[in-house]
């Protein structure tokens, strides 16, 4: 239903009443009882919000491509840092279509997309942030701890946590993420290519292969002595990069890295760190490292090679904090 064929049926609910109240010689505001339904005033916020939605599922249903879910959103979001990539499909007449969910999280979702055009086609990975109904965001406040907002209005609703403050908070991570991974990637970083951002969706370069199946996180490999030691030399050269960018991840562990031909691939930075901005940061960068020092540590690592103290201070001294 159209926002106007409701008002239009709003209207038509006092039809005869201005003939009632000529025969009655005087002026009244009461409708007569067989007018139909009546209504006073403007539409409240839910059915504001009702018209709305309607409104904008008739209009994507009438506008979705015949061979996908819906057209590229390319032209509407915050792209990815230049030069972009080879294998990346830019064009505004291209179709998402949605092959299927990939993960499950407490934060976000994410699912495989393929975007084409012609007989070009690359795979995505779309990570959507859950209403704030569903939302868990763990120890929020430790983490937006050195993010300053522009309006007081929006650091009371974040503080307080209404329900406009969630949303600002998802917003928050969202905009973090995407942010990241764009500094992240310029100076080389093994991370997904940062597609675009609309919202709180995020389009990320998919790892895993042609055929749709995701790398392996880093919890599920079981690699040899030798694998081992290769994984932990990429691991330590990423944390280097970051330190030397001032941030670190936040939450890492063996289920936010993944595994792809060998080559170790950072994922899931919606809580990253300033080591700097945040007061907390060198507490975040002992607990990263930990976490991950943990893992290597179970699988065989010798600890004169992943002593984890030893790496929090060369971390520390490359971030310019020692």
């Amino acid at each position: 239903m159209r926002e106007h064929d409701l008002f239009e049926r709003y209207e038509s609910a006092f039809d005869g009443a201005d003939d009632t109240m000529r025969r009655k010689g005087k002026r009244t505001n009461r409708i007569a009882d067989d007018a139909g339904p009546t209504r006073r005033g403007r539409m409240t916020e839910e059915e504001k919000l009702r018209v709305s939605r309607l409104r904008e599922d008739q209009l994507s249903t009438a506008d979705t491509p015949e061979d996908g879910d819906r057209w590229s959103t390319w032209g509407d979001a915050d792209q990815g840092p230049k030069p972009h990539p080879d294998w990346l499909i830019t064009e505004l007449a291209a179709v998402d279509r949605e092959l299927g969910i990939v993960k499950t999280g407490k934060e976000a979702d994410v699912f495989l997309l393929e975007r084409a055009i012609g007989e070009r086609s690359t795979l995505l990975a779309a990570k959507r942030y859950r209403s704030n109904d569903h939302r868990m965001f763990h120890r929020d406040a430790g983490y937006l701890e050195g993010r300053r907002m522009k309006k007081s209005r929006e650091t009371r609703a974040i503080a307080n946590r209404t329900a406009f403050g969630r949303n600002l908070i998802a917003e928050q991570w969202a905009v973090a993420e995407f942010a990241a991974l764009s500094q992240l990637w310029q100076i080389g970083a093994p991370v997904p290519y940062p597609v675009q951002r609309s919202g709180t969706e995020l389009l990320l370069e998919f790892i895993g292969d042609a055929d749709g199946t995701a790398a392996p996180r880093l919890a599920q490999a079981r690699p040899d002595e030798d694998e081992l030691l290769d994984l932990w030399r990429q691991l330590v050269a990423t944390l280097m990069t970051l330190a030397e960018a001032g941030i670190t991840h936040g939450d890492l562990s063996a289920y936010n890295l993944m595994v792809h031909d060998g080559r170790l691939v950072m994922i899931d930075l919606p809580q990253v760190v300033d080591l700097v901005a945040n007061p907390r940061g060198p507490e975040f960068l002992d607990r990263d490292v930990r976490n991950i020092c943990g893992w290597f540590a179970s699988r065989g690592l010798p600890h004169e090679i992943g002593d984890p103290s030893a790496l929090v201070a060369t971390l520390l001294d490359v971030a310019g904090m020692a």
